[in-house]
């Protein structure tokens, strides 16, 4: 892809683990949806951590829309990330969560506390803003997540199995959310998951990962009709 057209490129970055070596290069489009997909311990989390700047590469290089962020600290890059575990924290109230994305001191004006209050509107949660994380529900807790993800309006958005505590209902609304902000933000989103089902909603191509390394890349389409090789099939369900 034109050099201009690239979002997120590894060139060949390694990390050395003692008894195991992880390798990864690749490059991902602006403005794409990738499913990181693959079996536990292949490598996903240590993937998405390389990008996000927790983790540092023992070689190879790590671009961001051109620029080298290598050695560059996690809030250098124009990285968000979303865990599993949503990260909120239960002292503070879910306005006051979802402002950390904009200033972690939170020194919110009105013009900042507008941006939290439209945000919370677009994921479902208006009139929430007073309340702590412990009254949510899970998927409640996972949207204040995305809410401050939303306000800190970076361009690449980094999801570690986001999902995976929410029944079928709330992962339906909180893909949607994903696909609503890639439309509005032109985001471009790498989401971690174990479920062919949020491949086939969710992305635009995949990244395969098996022991530590890249073994397949490839649109959507190519990906769901693959038969082989075996840990491809296995996660299709084939």
């Amino acid at each position: 892809m034109p050099a201009d057209d690239t979002a997120i490129r590894l060139d060949a970055v390694s990390v050395d683990f003692g008894t195991s070596r992880l390798a990864f290069d690749c490059a991902i489009r602006k403005g794409e949806i990738v499913a990181v997909a693959g079996p536990s311990g292949s490598g996903k989390s240590t993937l998405l951590n390389l990008v996000a700047g927790f983790e540092t590469p023992d070689a190879g290089r790590i671009e961001l829309f051109g620029r080298d962020v290598t050695q560059a600290s996690p809030a250098e890059r124009p990285v968000s990330v979303i865990f599993q575990e949503h990260n909120l924290f239960a002292h503070l109230d879910v306005a006051s969560n979802v402002g950390l994305g904009i200033d972690p001191g939170l020194r919110l004006g009105a013009a900042e506390k507008a941006r939290i209050a439209n945000a919370l509107l677009r994921v479902g949660l208006e009139g929430f803003g007073q309340r702590l994380p412990a009254s949510l529900s899970g998927g409640e807790r996972q949207r204040v997540a995305l809410a401050r993800a939303l306000v800190r309006r970076r361009p690449v958005l980094l999801l570690d199995e986001p999902f995976a505590a929410l029944d079928p209902g709330l992962r339906a609304g909180m893909g949607e959310l994903i696909l609503d902000l890639r439309r509005s933000e032109e985001a471009t989103i790498l989401l971690v998951t174990h479920h062919p089902d949020d491949v086939a909603r969710l992305a635009d191509s995949v990244l395969f990962l098996d022991r530590g390394q890249i073994v397949v890349q490839e649109p959507k389409a190519d990906f769901m009709a693959r038969t082989a090789p075996p840990e491809i099939a296995r996660f299709l369900g084939k």
